[in-house]
């Protein structure tokens, strides 16, 4: 299902109105317009699959071996649930990501995952790395704020999971979590490699006046 010329007016109108403020870093700068999301995936064909007159949003890839469903109303903190179901050759997975992910990273992690997969893997810590984030030998990285960890988690079976936290910059590690973004066991790399370079950039991304940020202040 291709982005329609009424879709992306839409979208290009409500940002024709907005102050634009860069806003930075990346992982306290809030939502953003969810359609950064869904118009990536729509164009490469993926085709709703839940009711049109709902608050959910399901979309389905032309294979149905994936789906994203984004929940703004959810009972848990996940907001957005991306699926992968198992094949003869492939493993299933499971990813979700917090209410105040931004778009923008999300958008990274929807076009990795429509698009070939490098043939070349990097570490996904390698992009936090090179943007001036601290890493440890357990292989956790924290923002030069410290108020965002990423965490590579083995599990028994020696796959890896992957975990992002994001909190109040004011309140310190311990402080209460913003948003969270999970990537299960088997999650193919490449899209941990898209968030945590999408997540790690230093480039600001543009919030509107008064649109929320990851910390609930409006921008003046």
């Amino acid at each position: 299902m291709p982005v329609t010329e009424r879709q992306l007016a839409a979208f290009a109108d409500t940002h024709l109105w907005r102050v634009p403020f860069d806003t930075s870093p990346r992982h306290l700068a809030g939502p953003g317009d969810d359609r950064r999301v869904t118009h990536v995936l729509a164009a490469a064909g993926w085709t709703p699959v839940s009711d049109p007159l709902g608050s959910e949003i399901v979309l389905s890839s032309p294979d149905h071996r994936h789906s994203l469903q984004f929940e703004p109303r959810s009972s848990t903190s996940a907001w957005w649930r991306l699926r992968a179901q198992p094949t003869d050759t492939e493993p299933g997975w499971y990813a979700e990501f917090g209410e105040l992910v931004p778009a923008e990273v999300l958008a990274a992690v929807a076009e990795a995952l429509v698009l070939p997969p490098p043939s070349e893997p990097q570490d996904p810590l390698t992009a936090a790395r090179d943007a001036g984030w601290d890493i440890d030998a357990r292989g956790v990285a924290d923002s030069p704020d410290r108020a965002c960890r990423i965490e590579r988690l083995r599990e028994a079976d020696s796959t890896t999971a992957w975990y992002v936290r994001a909190h109040d910059p004011y309140r310190g590690p311990q402080g209460p979590r913003l948003w969270h973004a999970m990537f299960g066991a088997r999650a193919p790399e490449h899209l941990v490699q898209a968030f945590v370079t999408a997540l790690a950039d230093p480039a600001p991304v543009q919030r509107g006046m008064h649109e929320r940020t990851a910390v609930h202040a409006p921008l003046d």
